[in-house]
Protein backbone atom coordinates (compact mmCIF):
# COMPACT_ATOMS: atom_id res chain seq x y z
CA UNK A 1 0.00 0.00 0.00
CA UNK A 2 2.64 2.06 0.82
CA UNK A 3 4.58 2.53 -2.43
CA UNK A 4 0.93 2.98 -4.78
CA UNK A 5 1.03 6.63 -3.42
CA UNK A 6 4.54 7.78 -4.69
CA UNK A 7 4.27 5.45 -8.09
CA UNK A 8 0.99 7.35 -8.79
CA UNK A 9 1.84 10.90 -8.26
CA UNK A 10 4.84 9.83 -10.21
CA UNK A 11 3.24 9.03 -13.17
CA UNK A 12 1.17 12.10 -12.27
CA UNK A 13 4.67 14.05 -12.38
CA UNK A 14 5.67 12.78 -15.62
CA UNK A 15 2.54 13.32 -17.21
CA UNK A 16 2.30 17.27 -16.07
CA UNK A 17 6.24 17.20 -17.59
CA UNK A 18 4.49 16.42 -20.98
CA UNK A 19 1.80 19.02 -20.38
CA UNK A 20 4.32 22.08 -19.51
CA UNK A 21 6.17 20.62 -22.84
CA UNK A 22 3.27 21.31 -25.24
CA UNK A 23 2.03 24.54 -22.61
CA UNK A 24 6.13 26.14 -23.36
CA UNK A 25 4.54 25.93 -27.28
CA UNK A 26 1.57 28.04 -26.42
CA UNK A 27 3.62 30.75 -24.13
CA UNK A 28 6.31 30.78 -27.13
CA UNK A 29 3.63 31.53 -29.38
CA UNK A 30 1.61 34.32 -27.43
CA UNK A 31 4.32 35.88 -25.80
CA UNK A 32 7.70 35.38 -27.84
CA UNK A 33 5.91 35.41 -30.92
CA UNK A 34 7.72 32.18 -32.40
CA UNK A 35 5.67 30.43 -35.19
CA UNK A 36 5.27 26.70 -33.04
CA UNK A 37 2.92 24.26 -33.52
CA UNK A 38 0.22 23.87 -30.03
CA UNK A 39 -1.19 20.67 -29.65
CA UNK A 40 -4.39 22.19 -27.45
CA UNK A 41 -6.64 18.59 -27.35
CA UNK A 42 -3.63 16.93 -25.77
CA UNK A 43 -2.74 19.79 -23.45
CA UNK A 44 -6.45 19.43 -22.08
CA UNK A 45 -6.79 16.00 -21.74
CA UNK A 46 -3.66 14.99 -20.39
CA UNK A 47 -3.16 18.43 -17.74
CA UNK A 48 -7.20 17.51 -16.66
CA UNK A 49 -5.48 13.76 -16.40
CA UNK A 50 -2.34 14.91 -14.31
CA UNK A 51 -4.05 17.16 -11.90
CA UNK A 52 -7.14 14.51 -11.88
CA UNK A 53 -4.13 12.33 -10.83
CA UNK A 54 -2.52 14.23 -8.17
CA UNK A 55 -5.79 15.02 -6.35
CA UNK A 56 -6.35 11.54 -5.73
CA UNK A 57 -2.51 10.92 -4.71
CA UNK A 58 -2.74 13.99 -2.17
CA UNK A 59 -6.13 12.38 -0.64
CA UNK A 60 -5.05 9.08 -0.84
CA UNK A 61 -1.65 9.79 0.53
CA UNK A 62 -3.72 11.41 3.50
CA UNK A 63 -5.74 7.95 3.49
CA UNK A 64 -2.65 6.45 3.04
CA UNK A 65 -1.21 7.85 6.30
CA UNK A 66 -4.31 7.62 8.50
CA UNK A 67 -4.48 3.88 7.52
CA UNK A 68 -0.73 2.87 8.21
CA UNK A 69 0.34 5.33 11.09
CA UNK A 70 -3.25 6.43 12.69
CA UNK A 71 -2.88 10.21 12.36
CA UNK A 72 -2.48 12.79 10.06
CA UNK A 73 0.01 15.48 9.19
CA UNK A 74 2.77 13.19 11.02
CA UNK A 75 4.78 13.70 7.53
CA UNK A 76 5.50 17.12 8.21
CA UNK A 77 6.46 19.20 4.54
CA UNK A 78 4.97 16.45 3.09
CA UNK A 79 1.83 16.96 3.92
CA UNK A 80 2.03 20.30 4.45
CA UNK A 81 3.07 20.90 0.78
CA UNK A 82 0.30 18.47 -0.64
CA UNK A 83 -2.12 20.41 0.95
CA UNK A 84 -0.73 23.52 -0.55
CA UNK A 85 -1.11 21.94 -3.99
CA UNK A 86 -4.64 21.64 -3.44
CA UNK A 87 -5.84 25.76 -4.54
CA UNK A 88 -3.12 25.34 -7.37
CA UNK A 89 -4.45 21.91 -8.56
CA UNK A 90 -8.16 23.11 -8.42
CA UNK A 91 -6.89 26.29 -10.13
CA UNK A 92 -5.30 24.77 -12.95
CA UNK A 93 -8.31 22.13 -13.63
CA UNK A 94 -10.63 25.46 -13.27
CA UNK A 95 -8.92 27.92 -15.34
CA UNK A 96 -8.18 25.05 -18.30
CA UNK A 97 -11.20 23.75 -18.56
CA UNK A 98 -12.97 27.42 -18.91
CA UNK A 99 -10.59 28.03 -21.50
CA UNK A 100 -10.97 24.92 -23.50
CA UNK A 101 -14.90 25.35 -22.99
CA UNK A 102 -14.60 29.43 -23.96
CA UNK A 103 -11.98 29.67 -26.41
CA UNK A 104 -10.99 33.06 -27.28
CA UNK A 105 -7.37 35.39 -27.95
CA UNK A 106 -6.35 35.59 -24.27
CA UNK A 107 -2.85 36.87 -22.97
CA UNK A 108 -3.28 37.24 -19.33
CA UNK A 109 -5.26 34.11 -17.70
CA UNK A 110 -3.16 31.79 -19.75
CA UNK A 111 -0.06 33.37 -18.26
CA UNK A 112 -1.92 32.89 -14.57
CA UNK A 113 -2.55 29.78 -15.11
CA UNK A 114 1.48 28.93 -16.52
CA UNK A 115 2.78 30.84 -13.14
CA UNK A 116 0.40 28.27 -11.06
CA UNK A 117 0.82 25.45 -12.63
CA UNK A 118 4.43 26.05 -13.13
CA UNK A 119 4.50 26.16 -9.50
CA UNK A 120 2.17 23.52 -8.57
CA UNK A 121 5.07 21.22 -10.73
CA UNK A 122 7.91 22.38 -8.80
CA UNK A 123 5.91 21.51 -5.62
CA UNK A 124 5.33 18.37 -7.01
CA UNK A 125 8.76 17.91 -7.35
CA UNK A 126 9.94 18.83 -4.28
CA UNK A 127 7.04 16.08 -3.23
CA UNK A 128 9.89 13.78 -4.45
CA UNK A 129 12.41 14.63 -2.29
CA UNK A 130 10.56 15.19 1.09
CA UNK A 131 8.44 11.60 0.48
CA UNK A 132 11.62 9.97 0.23
CA UNK A 133 12.21 11.63 3.44
CA UNK A 134 9.30 10.09 4.72
CA UNK A 135 10.01 6.78 3.13
CA UNK A 136 13.44 7.05 5.17
CA UNK A 137 11.93 7.58 8.74
CA UNK A 138 8.84 6.02 8.53
CA UNK A 139 8.94 2.95 6.39
CA UNK A 140 12.40 2.16 6.47
CA UNK A 141 13.31 3.51 9.99
CA UNK A 142 16.47 5.63 9.57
Amino acid sequence: MLLIHPIFQSVGILIALYVMKLGISRFRMVHLKKKTRFNWNQHVRFGIIATTIWLIGIFGGLYTVKTSWYGLFITGYHAKIGLLMIPFTLFAIGSGIYMDRKKKKRTILPLIHAIFNTVMLFLALLQIYTGLGVYRTYVLGF
